[in-house]
């Protein structure tokens, strides 16, 4: 059976139409992965089959099953990734000088946003009727992927590049994933998960280039949209790091949806924020005529060199009238930091890189301090620990002895007097 609400899928590049049946992951037409595949629906069919509670509780993204691209025969594989909840923050908001609320992505079950996109990749893997499955990824699209294909019984195979954070490579193995290493950078271990694919007809689930995995990210716009029914008012700015540009490119095509079908009044800017040495999508949205396809950055999950969506998310901000800017890994270390002292959420370094861009854009002028803001924090502390220590400088070590507690907090006295 196939997707009723699903028209057909796009290219971005040309708008050849193609069966959206079928697996095909880019447009022939188009050399190499250039010609990204977007999925196209029936509002009208969408509008008539949703019944979700507008403004209610979100148990997880099925909540939105009407927008999926998922068959209606197809046995669902899912985790219970998304209704992750949007938090005030009062104290990172007093410490960055505007309104800003936190939607932390760390807490789906693998610890990171791509759940959302990996239980969409597996339901259709096995609709298709394909055994394995892969991607490449710098680590959490792998770990995220390998646990659902655990959950959904299939064979799972991972190419990550050989500087990967071992807290990362660790998750899918566990999984029962194979993982490899590749001897170079992410964009390569990415054109060799693509010539693998087309070798051994593997189920690629790269969410740069597979187009149902955008579908899947989009869930976060819709999420957003409807906790903002919930919270009477739409922010003015949602932000995201960028690295392929997938998840801007879903979550603002998931938010502009609800706005089109009538379901919110308003809809948020949209800011994308990237890494100085990864700045691939920054560069070609500023129209920038030299652009660097190196990406040098600790923040792992958006080091990418040649993001494939980049079209889709340079779209997104434009559409939503926002913009993209970069920021340093020093900064995004002090984000880091900063987001968890404030508010107790323990990020890796692209989850927060969002708070470090909206400190630049109130800095620039982009962001006004009477605006309120939503940052989307997208991958757990724990999957880099290394960089956690670099942001915080580490623990003190101190012999068992109390004068080394008095060195560095004065005697009991002096402590109950300070009180």
């Amino acid at each position: 059976m196939g997707m009723t609400q699903v028209t057909t899928l796009e290219c971005t590049l040309c708008g050849a139409e193609y069966d959206p049946n079928q697996v095909i992951y880019t447009c022939p037409e188009h050399e190499g992965v250039k010609g990204i595949l977007e999925v196209t629906y029936d509002y009208g069919a969408i509008d008539d089959a949703f019944d979700g509670d507008l403004g209610g509780p979100i148990a997880s993204q099925w909540k939105y099953e009407a927008f999926l691209p998922v068959a209606a025969d197809a046995e669902v594989v899912t985790l219970n990734e998304g209704g992750t909840d949007l938090f005030d923050a009062p104290n990172l908001s007093d410490a960055l000088g505007v309104e800003t609320l936190v939607k932390d992505d760390g807490r789906n079950p693998t610890g990171c946003f791509k759940d959302r996109a990996s239980a969409i990749a597996v339901t259709k893997a096995r609709h298709a009727g394909r055994d394995i499955i892969t991607c490449a990824s710098t680590g959490n699209a792998a770990a995220s992927l390998s646990g659902y294909a655990a959950r959904g019984g299939m064979d799972c195979r991972i190419f990550v590049p050989g500087d990967a954070p071992t807290g990362k490579l660790a998750q899918p193995l566990v999984y029962g994933a194979d993982v490899l290493a590749v001897n170079g950078s992410y964009d390569e271990a990415y054109d060799l998960s693509v010539d693998v694919t087309e070798k051994y007809g593997w189920y690629n689930r790269n969410a740069a280039i597979n187009p149902f995995q955008v579908e899947g990210k989009r869930t976060v716009g819709h999420e957003l949209a409807d906790q903002s029914i919930a919270r009477g008012h739409v922010p003015d700015w949602v932000v995201f790091s960028m690295g392929d540009g997938c998840t801007i490119a879903g979550a603002w095509k998931g938010f502009r949806e609800f706005y089109d079908l009538g379901y919110v009044d308003d809809h948020p800017k949209m800011l994308g924020v990237q890494a100085e040495g990864a700045s691939a999508i920054h560069d070609a949205f500023h129209d920038h005529e030299d652009i660097d396809d190196i990406a040098e950055t600790l923040a792992d999950s958006i080091a990418v060199g040649r993001p494939r969506n980049t079209i889709k998310a340079c779209r997104a901000l434009e559409q939503s009238s926002g913009t993209a800017l970069l920021v340093s890994d020093d900064e995004i270390l002090a984000a880091e930091k900063l987001l968890g002292s404030t508010e107790g959420i323990y990020s890796e370094p692209a989850g927060a890189t969002p708070v470090a861009g909206v400190q630049t854009a109130l800095d620039r002028g982009i962001i006004e301090q009477d605006e309120t803001v939503v940052v989307v924090s997208t991958g757990f502390g724990l999957k880099d620990t290394k960089s956690a220590e670099k942001a915080t400088g580490g623990v003190d070590r101190i012999d068992p002895e109390i004068s080394e507690v008095e060195g560095l907090y004065g005697t009991a006295e002096e402590a109950a007097a300070d009180d």
